[in-house]
């Protein structure tokens, strides 16, 4: 299986997925670690993949999405965005959004937090 039949596959049978450096405990980069925060605080249930441990998919990742920086989220099978759009999507409610429009669970008051903390 090449590593573009793994990324599609792990994106068609999970609800949310984050590639990123690192995994959701241990992040290796400050970008990833942002984007894993706000899953964990928020208490999304989603699937993390350590590109740093698999070359294949760290370049395949890219190629898929054709976007050049990791993290990677992905909600029902769509490319959301990096670290940055991920941010601006939680600031504005958009991730809330998008979790409700695709039936992704949440905690809605700890989003809530975090726009309030940020704001």
């Amino acid at each position: 299986m090449t590593a573009q039949d793994r990324i599609k596959e792990t994106i068609e049978k999970n609800d949310v997925v984050l590639y990123m450096k690192g995994d959701r405990l241990s992040p290796k980069c400050g970008f990833s670690s942002r984007v894993a925060g706000v899953l964990n605080y928020m208490g999304v249930t989603y699937v993390d993949i350590d590109v740093l441990s698999d070359a294949d998919i760290r370049q395949g990742i890219k190629d898929f999405s054709d976007w050049p920086t990791i993290p990677q989220l992905y909600v029902k099978g769509e490319f959301v965005g990096g670290c940055d759009i991920v941010t601006e999507m939680m600031l504005s409610g958009e991730l809330d959004a998008l979790f409700d429009a695709s039936g992704v669970a949440y905690d809605k008051a700890a989003a809530d937090k975090i726009r309030e903390a940020n704001a």
